[in-house]
């Protein structure tokens, strides 16, 4: 439940953190519209939940992580929606014989990995191990402390420091060869 004083303290807190996060979900999203509905739906979440925010952590690792979550949930709905079409405009030859849907869905994680510049870099973050690149990312393309990497991902503060030198000692290796 949500205090008027704590919906003060959530405005106050949370509205200077609008404008990075508007610019993480245009990011995430790649298009304005969803970005808008991505930022306001988190926004929503998180003034919903502010009551179990403990003061004195990281707001903005919080509100990132809840905008990422949601964004995840976002992606895998619109994963799972078939496709609407008005059966009249589909003609006989466009139907498909296997499209994207056969050969199953695909986590946000690999459309995020195939959106790198470089084939060998894509390689290399996808060889490394479950949790590594989301740690590489924000730490290390993101510029995020430890700390803050840490509670975006809900781990731990060391787990996040072994997670990246052991991310970076691996991408070295394979981008090296």
């Amino acid at each position: 439940m949500v205090t008027i004083a704590l919906a003060e303290r959530f405005t106050t807190e949370a509205e200077p953190l609008i404008d990075v996060l508007s610019r993480r979900a245009r990011r995430l999203t790649r298009c304005d519209a969803d970005a808008e509905d991505l930022l306001q739906d988190s926004l929503l979440d998180a003034y919903a939940g502010f009551h179990t925010f403990q003061e004195g952590t990281n707001l903005k690792a919080w509100l990132f992580r809840i905008l990422y979550n949601r964004w995840v949930s976002t992606y895998r709905c619109k994963q799972r929606r078939p496709i609407e079409v008005c059966v009249e405009d589909i003609t006989e030859w466009e139907l498909p014989l296997g499209g994207p849907r056969a050969a199953g869905l695909r986590s946000a994680e690999i459309e995020a990995l195939e959106a790198l510049p470089d084939n060998r870099i894509q390689a290399a973050m996808r060889d490394l191990p479950e949790g590594f690149p989301a740690v590489v990312y924000y730490a290390d393309v993101q510029g995020y402390t430890y700390a803050e990497t840490a509670a975006i991902l809900n781990i731990p503060v060391g787990t996040a420091m072994s997670r990246a030198s052991r991310a970076r000692q691996r991408l070295r290796v394979a981008l090296a060869a």
